[in-house]
């Protein structure tokens, strides 16, 4: 019999994976991607001191899209987690895509925050 991949697994295995090499300072703090099916969600985080730094979601107020889950809201996520860096501070990031593929969404989110200002 064939047995069948658990893709949650396998996406935290490649988010391991990439984790052993991108790690957050607080001079470069890591932007972090989580997506789920309805929402995404990014975090800039110092992995020095183990602390978030600033957060964006879809589910946050100044969201005011209808649809969660499209490239349009991605964009605007990263957009925002943009303007709430730049207002602490932190212009550089190094980008954690969290084992997703660069695609879609994610790279989105990705473009969004770049046209904002954050460079990485």
């Amino acid at each position: 019999m064939f047995k069948k991949v658990d893709r949650k697994a396998s996406r935290e295995r490649r988010h391991l994976r990439v984790r052993k090499k991108v790690f957050g300072t607080s001079a470069r703090p890591r932007l972090s991607v989580y997506r789920s099916e309805k929402n995404i969600y990014a975090q800039i985080i110092d992995d020095v001191n183990a602390v978030t730094l600033v957060a964006a979601s879809t589910l946050d107020k100044e969201f005011t899209g209808k649809a969660g889950s499209n490239k349009e809201a991605a964009k605007f996520v990263g957009e925002l987690v943009a303007k709430r860096a730049a207002e602490k501070g932190i212009t550089e990031v190094v980008f954690d895509r969290g084992g997703y593929v660069y695609h879609g969404r994610v790279q989105e989110l990705a473009n969004g925050a770049r046209e904002a200002g954050l460079k990485f």
